[in-house]
């Protein structure tokens, strides 16, 4: 018997709607359920408990060693397996079946050269180092989700990947993790951040452009010193370093787009030590940040100091510290992976508490992730009555511990709810994975 084209459209339509209806009905249970577990003082007191101890004792960028052993210790009584190591101190462990599919969470460990102003019991205790950007958190929430995630194992339909990195201030670790071919198999990445002067239980991101990539340059610039007082028998490189400042600042305000955020800051600036003297040289440094522009603005910003140097017979040199600190692209978050937080989020705490957030020019190397496949990434509010009021990277940072099970429950309903839902139905197709392992 042969049905009109319009009754199979209808039946499509219908079927996208019921699916529709049942992924957004256990998305909300299971992140009810998430969060409630989350609360629980056999999750949350281990959170904060570990949370401490990383505070207590942080580790620069590649030096994660100690932070490393706890992660392994705590996956290790959770029965999580896990490689190390990756990128020098990362662990990646995984929980699911195994095989795929493959969905990712991460979570950050470095902390920063910081000397901690913050008096409460469990301040840092090595001097000069502090957990000023909140990565003793990450790595806390995203422990939790795993305690979390180890309990429902069996109900997962791939492998979720658990990935504690290195590096993240300044020196590019997730670009080291992604060159060692962990992560080819894995078919989109999360991850999130603390937010500080957002209440607790409130979230926020965007869709595409989110954070700006950055870049670092110093410029030394060559002339010929003199004394102060006979200016036309030197080639002064201070009066240079100055034309360079200006002419850098135009960069912004003549070449870019007025819609397209753009940023160019000199914040370093070395010359004479004496009052009368025109030294041989002087030395300048900075910043630079953009979204789409980010390789041409450093581009340009090699041709205005040279080019301005030899406009006042001096010469230059640009130094961008690729091997240092390579150029962090854009955040720029993936459509399909928003839709899918955004209707997590707000299953799980509300529509009013799920935020768009600005586009931002602070940098994240979650983004070297998001060259190579789908990723998400979003804030997550730290402030109540007490604490998380204070910016990132302050000796006076902290963090209301309350906020913890947010994190740890959207860490574990993303995952799931995108593995067991959105990817699954692909592994029916040919081809779908390269391999059955990471």
């Amino acid at each position: 018997m042969a049905f009109p084209k319009w009754v199979f459209l209808i039946y499509f339509l219908f079927l996208m709607f019921v699916s529709t209806l049942v992924l957004s009905l256990d998305s909300n249970a299971l992140g009810s359920k998430f969060l409630d577990h989350a609360k629980t003082a056999e999750v949350f007191d281990w959170m904060v408990q570990i949370r401490r101890k990383l505070h207590e004792h942080p580790e620069l960028a590649y030096e994660e060693v100690e932070t490393s052993k706890l992660i392994r210790k705590e996956l290790d009584n959770l029965g999580i397996p896990y490689t190390y190591p990756i990128a020098e101190t990362g662990v990646i462990g995984k929980v699911g079946t195994g095989g795929p599919p493959f969905v990712a969470l991460r979570a950050d460990m470095d902390a920063l050269p910081i000397q901690e102003e913050v008096e409460w019991e469990h301040k840092s205790k090595i001097p000069g180092k502090m957990h000023a950007c909140g990565h003793d958190a990450h790595v806390a929430m995203l422990l939790g989700a795993a305690k979390m995630l180890k309990t429902q194992e069996k109900e997962l339909q791939g492998t979720i990947v658990l990935v504690f990195q290195p590096a993240e201030e300044g020196g590019a670790g997730a670009k080291k993790l992604l060159d060692s071919g962990v992560l080819d198999n894995v078919k989109a990445i999360f991850g999130l951040h603390v937010a500080n002067g957002v209440p607790v239980s409130v979230t926020g991101s965007r869709a595409g452009n989110f954070m700006a990539g950055s870049g670092t340059f110093e410029a030394v610039i060559k002339g010929q010193g003199g004394h102060g007082a006979l200016p036309h028998f030197s080639k002064d490189p201070v009066v240079t370093a100055a034309n360079v400042i200006i002419s850098l600042q135009q960069l912004i305000s003549r070449e870019a787009d007025p819609a397209d955020s753009q940023v160019v800051t000199v914040a370093k600036l070395e010359g004479s030590n004496a009052f009368n003297v025109i030294p041989e040289s002087t030395k300048l440094g900075g910043t630079f940040r953009g979204f789409s522009t980010i390789r041409h603005l450093k581009e340009r910003i090699q041709e205005v100091i040279v080019s301005q140097a030899v406009v006042s017979r001096c010469t230059a040199t640009v130094d961008f510290f690729e091997d240092e600190r390579p150029l962090y692209p854009a955040v720029i978050n993936d459509d399909a992976l928003y839709a899918h937080y955004k209707g997590v989020a707000a299953e799980m705490l509300g529509s009013e508490r799920v935020l768009e957030s600005p586009a931002v020019t602070v940098s994240e190397d979650f983004a070297f992730y998001q060259e190579k496949l789908p990723g998400f990434f979003f804030f997550l509010g730290i402030q109540n009555q007490t604490a998380g009021n204070v910016a990132v990277h302050s000796p006076n940072f902290d963090i209301a511990e309350d906020a913890f099970p947010y994190g740890a429950a959207l860490h574990a309903t993303l995952a799931t709810t995108y593995l067991n839902h959105v990817l699954i139905g692909s592994q029916s197709q040919p081809n779908s994975y390269n391999r059955d392992e990471l």
